[in-house]
């Protein structure tokens, strides 16, 4: 027999990968998120399959002021870097676009831009405002869009969780304490910026900490603006013997700012503890 026509093992796999078909491009999908008079806009993305899937809402941060969107790009282009990543591990995503935010520009100011308008005439007033906005408006549209995102047909809604990012984070940390059957929360970055500037803020996350009862992971870049929330909310669920985990990351980028947006810009770090992470927690 011509050995040299009996392909090996390693070859035939090779040929089966060469002919698997590539998989389908998760597409998104525009979605109206309702709260009272305001209609939010939101990318919804599915894995393939009929479900039930478990679920994803993420809390993005307070908004780009026009120089930032310029450097960074929208808010839209952030959804379309996530939502295809939760959707390949089996989980649908929502990405709500808050008010003044990226399609939802039309139903009020940003957070950010209201922020800044209030520091320029106030000065630290900034930071009441702040606290004013994730507790009541903020709170508001995040937990109509958990509402929408468990009423979905394909989704389980016992098993949903949060991911936020920066001022989106300490919303989903505040979110987590007020509603025990969440799955779990990934908090990147949360109030990176704010947490020096702001004692209240501070004080109030500390506090949501205290009644989180589902597992919560930090993470932060080293290059942050600062470590000092990812550290002491783990210090304080430590102290609690909740679960929880805390990730450091080594620096990524250049710039405090670029390390804050560690989330959009460094997927395939973050990538496999983050859903090892969930897939512990959630079916």
């Amino acid at each position: 027999m011509n050995s040299r026509l009996i392909p090996t093992l390693a070859a035939l796999a090779m040929i089966g990968l060469e002919r698997a078909p590539a998989p389908a491009p998760v597409r998104s999908e525009t979605v109206v998120v309702r709260n009272g008079t305001v209609a939010l806009h939101g990318l919804l993305f599915r894995p393939p399959g009929g479900g039930p899937f478990p679920a994803i809402l993420l809390n993005h941060g307070s908004g780009r002021t026009p120089e930032e969107l310029a450097r960074f790009g929208p808010y839209e282009q952030n959804a379309e870097t996530l939502g295809p990543v939760f959707a390949r591990h089996g989980y649908v995503f929502l990405y709500l676009f808050r008010r003044g935010v990226g399609p939802s520009a039309d139903q009020g100011k940003s957070s950010v831009d209201l922020m800044n308008a209030e520091q320029a005439a106030h000065g630290l007033v900034r930071n009441a405002l702040q606290l004013d906005l994730l507790e009541h408006r903020e709170m508001d549209d995040a937990e109509a869009a958990l509402a929408f995102l468990r009423a979905l047909p394909g989704v389980d809604a016992r098993e949903v969780a949060l991911v936020g990012h920066s001022f989106g984070g300490s919303l989903t940390l505040l979110m987590a304490s007020r509603d025990p059957t969440l799955r779990a929360a990934v908090v990147f970055s949360a109030a990176g910026y704010s947490w020096d500037r702001s004692p209240d803020l501070r004080r109030r996350l500390i506090a949501a900490a205290d009644h989180v009862s589902m597992p919560v992971f930090f993470i932060h870049a080293e290059i942050d603006y600062s470590l000092a929330p990812g550290k002491s909310l783990d210090a304080e669920l430590t102290r609690l013997g909740k679960p929880h985990r805390l990730a450091i990351y080594p620096a990524a980028g250049e710039t405090p700012e670029q390390g804050h947006d560690f989330l959009y810009r460094h997927v395939p770090v973050w990538e496999p503890d983050v859903f090892a992470f969930l897939a512990r927690y959630m079916r």
